[in-house]
């Protein structure tokens, strides 16, 4: 099975870092946070594996924390829209 990986570098979020692999049919395989909420992130990331990417964007764009304009959820779906593009290994 072919597979995708790359390692966000988020903004606005108190995670620092989003590092994501899927496979060949966008499913995700998957997910990592470095910094931010251990346990909320470590449940999302539970959440996210085996879901489709396009299902997870769908459901996660936009959510904000506070009056920030962006969340971890969220800065996932822009992690999620790069690995779309990228490359398999």
């Amino acid at each position: 099975m072919k597979t995708k990986h790359i390692q966000y570098e988020t903004r606005g979020t108190c995670s620092r870092m989003i590092d994501v692999t899927a496979d060949e049919n966008n499913i995700i395989q998957q997910v990592f946070f470095l910094g931010g909420c251990h346990g909320n992130l470590q449940g999302i990331s539970m959440l996210v594996r085996g879901q489709h990417i396009d299902d997870v964007i769908r459901r996660l764009d936009g959510i904000r924390c506070g009056t920030k304009n962006t969340s971890c959820p969220d800065q996932l779906c822009r992690a999620l829209e790069q690995l779309k593009k990228a490359p398999f290994r």
